[in-house]
Formats: structure tokens, sequence, C-alpha cells
């Protein structure tokens, strides 16, 4: 019964990560817990239906657990609702598209 207990708390102190978009500032954003720090993707929109993802960033002291992951994923996933093309400007994003080949994301992506 300990261990269930324990699997619990783990669970309830890792809550799901959240990215919220922010259409007017044109970037997806996670609040990290506890602080004011935030992680954040940058884009721009180049053309009517074309979008440049030019930068994420995630603080130092949180890099090496996913988050961008999380960033990357939005942004390809609004790119593909919101039926637009994307430069992948951000080295991030194009590590995370070869590490996630959905061909929903190549369909979208300029070449």
């Amino acid at each position: 019964m300990a261990q269930a207990a324990q699997v619990n708390v783990v669970e309830i102190n890792s809550p799901p990560i959240r990215v919220e978009h922010d259409k007017k500032r044109r970037q997806f954003v996670i609040r990290l817990s506890g602080s004011h720090d935030r992680a954040v993707l940058l884009y721009e929109y180049i053309g009517k239906k074309t979008v440049d993802l030019q930068h994420t960033e995630v603080p130092d002291a949180y890099r090496g657990r996913g988050i961008a992951k999380h960033l990357a994923k939005a942004a390809m996933d609004f790119v593909v609702e919101e039926d637009l093309k994307a430069h992948l400007t951000c080295w991030y994003i194009q590590k995370y598209v070869k590490e996630n080949p959905h061909p929903q994301y190549f369909e979208h992506i300029y070449q």
C-alpha cells in the first residue's frame, strides 16, 4: 500500500505541462512551476498563410526535461490546424520534426 501512495505523490507533484498560445504576441508559452520563468517559442507571420517558427527558449535550469518538445508540438499542431506553411528557422523545431516525422508536418513545411 505504501508504494501506491508514493506513486500518487509523484503524480501530484508533476502536473501536466500546459502550453498556452498567445496569438497577439505570436508565441507559445509554458509557465514553469513556482516561478516567473517561462519557456517560449516565438513565431512571426511572413505572409498571409506562412509563419516563420523563429526561436525556442527554455531557461537553463529547466533544460533537458522535454519542455521544448511540448512547445514544438504545439507550434506544429497549430500550423497543421490552421493550414499554414512554416519556415523552420529555429534549429530545435528542425530537430523536432526530424525526430517526429509526421506526414502532416511535412505537408506544411516550406521547403
